[in-house]
């Protein structure tokens, strides 16, 4: 769009200064050539009284003299015919056709135009002028003059006309180039807001003071909508929060009291209290995840941990369930604790659905973080699916769970400026990928 408004401004430009300066080059080759028109014309004047004078005095030495001097000084070439054409005197090379020059002289009319005179041409000028007094005409001048000084003086006037253009130009399209900016600056301004608050950052906002008022308007606008959107989600987050942290006391009490009437339960009842426990269990897992998932939409610390050691608590988590667990982790690595808290999702998920025998394996090469197993994976339309909150394949309806896992990994992934992609292993399985975002 800058460039867009730039091309703009400068075809505008481009016309203006057109418009001025051609009209301004003509104008002045115009006046130049009257010049040399009326300069020739006074000389051509001044011969034809000197021709008029030597036919009545039949003496054409004087004229031939000053002829040649005229000839040698300014390098024209002159010729001067009776009233019946012939040739009087002649000086310098003169080889332009003169019949139609002469033609109209010797019918009384003087030469009024001359072509007009510019860099490229033409290299000489015709003028010619009737020698007589009142309505005797006794012949006819003829001045071939060169315009060699006319054309030099209109390249130097177009020479200086196309630099002041040039100049004018640079300098306008400097002034569109920080107008075209001044305009889009509340434009950019709300794309680069906009995509903070599209990675997560959502207290970024527009920084109106620059720009047309009507977009300085519209970023303020921007700016109350973010406000108010930001504090309706930090409403949600804090209401859901709340909920799940107030929600976790009477849990418990309510779990105890279930425990302590176990004792008191009839045998035929018995079967009735286990799922009533595991209901509660999966009720208070379902709370811990809420919990968990409000406290990442709402900011993780940006602390490194030991990743290598993170990972290796699992270790005997597998081997209870004859599951190995495979890493291919530096020593000492550290990772973002967001990333250590993926691995930790994506492992208690594998250890869930890999059946005993099966291997699971988490690497890490400081960037990337891998967790792929060979269970039974997930099929492409159930991976486009999977980081749904409270997403559970219809095959796994009876694993415990509260579908909130990958969910949570997905919004860990986010907080730290990464991306979170569940791909197919081969031959068969899960690969969870926690990859740094792409720059811009």
């Amino acid at each position: 769009m800058n460039s867009r408004l730039v091309v703009t401004f400068t075809t505008l430009i481009v016309f203006l200064i057109a418009a001025l300066a051609v009209p301004l080059g003509l104008a002045y080759a115009s006046h130049r050539t009257n010049r040399l028109l009326l300069d020739r014309r006074a000389d051509a004047t001044r011969f034809a009284e000197l021709a008029d004078q030597a036919a009545r005095d039949d003496d054409h030495t004087a004229l031939i003299a000053e002829l040649d001097r005229y000839a040698d000084l300014y390098g024209a070439a002159v010729r001067i015919r009776d009233r019946d054409g012939k040739l009087i005197a002649t000086a310098g090379r003169f080889d332009a056709d003169e019949r139609e020059s002469t033609r109209l002289a010797l019918s009384g009319q003087t030469t009024e135009d001359l072509p007009t005179v510019s860099p490229f041409g033409p290299a000489t000028v015709l003028l010619a002028e009737p020698a007589g007094r009142d309505a005797q005409l006794s012949g006819v001048v003829l001045i071939q003059a060169p315009t060699t000084q006319a054309r030099r003086d209109v390249s130097l006037m177009w020479g200086a006309l196309a630099v002041g253009a040039l100049v004018a130009l640079a300098y306008s399209v400097l002034a569109a180039r920080r107008l075209a900016r001044w305009i889009m600056r509340p434009v950019t301004e709300l794309d680069r807001t906009t995509r903070a608050i599209a990675e997560g950052h959502l207290d970024a906002r527009a920084s109106p003071g620059v720009g047309p008022s009507e977009l300085q308007r519209l970023e303020e606008r921007f700016n109350a909508m973010a406000d108010a959107v930001s504090a309706a989600m930090e409403r949600q987050r804090a209401f859901v929060a709340d909920a799940s942290h107030e929600l976790r006391t009477p849990l418990t009490v309510l779990s105890l009291r279930l425990e302590n009437l176990e004792p008191h339960l009839k045998a035929e009842g018995t079967a009735e209290f286990e799922e009533a426990m595991a209901e509660l269990d999966r009720l208070a897992l379902l709370v811990e995840d809420l919990l968990a998932l409000a406290r990442v939409e709402a900011g993780t610390e940006d602390k490194q941990v030991e990743l290598a050691a993170r990972v290796a608590v699992w270790r005997e988590v597998y081997a209870a369930k004859g599951i190995t667990l495979r890493t291919d982790i530096p020593e000492a690595s550290q990772a973002p604790d967001a990333v250590a808290r993926i691995a930790d999702i994506a492992l208690d998920n594998a250890q869930k659905f890999v059946p005993e025998g099966g291997t699971v394996t988490a690497s890490y090469d400081g960037a990337v973080l891998r967790v792929a197993d060979d269970g039974p994976g997930l099929s492409e339309e159930e991976r486009g699916e999977a980081l749904s909150r409270f997403w559970r394949s219809g095959s796994h309806a009876n694993v415990p769970g509260s579908g909130l896992g990958l969910a949570i990994a997905a919004e860990l992934a986010r907080s730290c400026g990464a991306t979170l992609s569940l791909l197919p292993a081969v031959p068969r399985g899960l690969v969870v990928e926690v990859r740094p975002a792409a720059q811009p």
